[in-house]
């Protein structure tokens, strides 16, 4: 199905969608075009960019409102969720390595071929990983999350899902960016091409990512070929000062160049 005539469909209000009898053909056919990658929550503009299709995220809550909760198969023990988003089952066409050990993969995201999903990781509804990115060990891509190609995610990064409210952007990681590992990207931040974020990097809408390189912050964003490490910044009210306090800061300590890969790059900026 073309995505005009899901667009069309899933643009009404969600009382008129969900009484319609096409109701489960229509989804059905989102779930298709979501994995395929014909659709997806948002796209980056020729402008930079990052545009959210609202319609398709209100498509995909219309179906956990649309559906029950029923047993699904599982290994050992039955699975309990939302009979319109079940695990997405692969082929060897798909060209995915999802590695044995407890992934899970549900319907509607798309992963590109040369993905590699390490056991135990999750990926959600609507999110979409480019060619040739590794999701490592507990690592998690939320619903709607936009990771590029050739992106690394490393153990324990947790890429956050951003699918209500509608409109709201989802997280995104652009290309060749290095994440690293126990590191958080939430509330729709936006992680430009060949970044590198250091293990335990957390950012959020709120954080301020002061850039030691350039004498500036940023907000929302890590600018591309960014190097960012966990740093601190103190404290100054009375109470906080006279007992030691400060609070966690990411820092850019440095900018990737065309001939530094991301490992000698963090390497370098942790020395």
């Amino acid at each position: 199905m073309m995505p005009e005539a899901l667009h069309a469909f899933f643009e009404r209000d969600d009382a008129t969608v969900q009484a319609d009898a096409g109701f489960a053909h229509f989804h059905a056919a989102l779930l298709d075009a979501l994995e395929t990658g014909l659709v997806r929550a948002a796209n980056r503009g020729d402008d930079g960019v990052w545009h959210t299709h609202v319609w398709v995220k209100r498509a995909i809550l219309a179906g956990f409102r649309h559906s029950a909760v029923v047993q699904m198969p599982g290994p050992g023990f039955p699975f309990f969720d939302k009979a319109a988003y079940p695990p997405r089952v692969f082929s060897a066409e798909d060209q995915v390595r999802l590695v044995p050990g407890g992934s899970a993969v549900r319907r509607g995201a798309h992963l590109a071929k040369g993905v590699v999903v390490m056991p135990p990781a999750f990926v959600n509804v609507g999110a979409w990983v480019g060619e040739g990115t590794m999701i490592d060990s507990h690592a998690l891509v939320g619903s709607c999350a936009q990771v590029g190609a050739r992106v690394h995610l490393s153990a324990g990064a947790q890429i956050g899902g951003v699918l209500e409210p509608a409109g709201a952007r989802p997280v995104v990681v652009e290309d060749g960016a290095f994440i690293g590992a126990l590191s958080g990207v939430f509330e729709g931040v936006v992680v430009r091409e060949r970044a590198v974020l250091a293990a335990g990097v957390i950012l959020t809408a709120a954080s301020v990512l002061h850039d030691l390189v350039h004498h500036r912050t940023w907000c929302g964003e890590v600018p591309a070929g960014a190097v960012v490490v966990p740093g601190s910044k103190s404290l100054h009210s009375e109470h906080a000062a006279g007992i030691g306090l400060s609070k966690s800061v990411p820092l850019i300590v440095k900018f990737r160049d065309s001939k530094t890969d991301a490992a000698t790059a963090l390497e370098q900026a942790l020395r």
